[in-house]
């Protein structure tokens, strides 16, 4: 195993258990969207008025982003030793 391989592997660790701890922050999401549907209940929430400005928001961002970076990092660890070994 290379060096890059190795903080590759420590970087994977890190961000997979930050988007774990992430994910259990955050609040479940509620099955109701269809019975309020039938029920005409108001779709206006505190989330629709203060967009992105929430703690949901937040860590929604958070996790997206990080995700993104996972993959971004995987990518890199499998391709980036096929072009120094040679």
């Amino acid at each position: 195993m290379s060096t890059l391989e190795i903080i590759g592997g420590a970087v994977l660790l890190a961000i997979c258990l930050a988007i774990i701890v992430i994910c259990l922050m955050q609040d479940q999401k509620s099955q109701d969207s269809m019975t309020a549907a039938l029920t005409g209940a108001s779709t206006d929430s505190f989330y629709g008025k203060n967009e992105g400005r929430t703690k949901e928001a937040i860590l929604n961002k958070i996790t997206r982003t990080l995700g993104i970076v996972l993959f971004i990092v995987v990518l890199a660890i499998n391709i980036v030793p096929l072009f120094i070994s040679k």
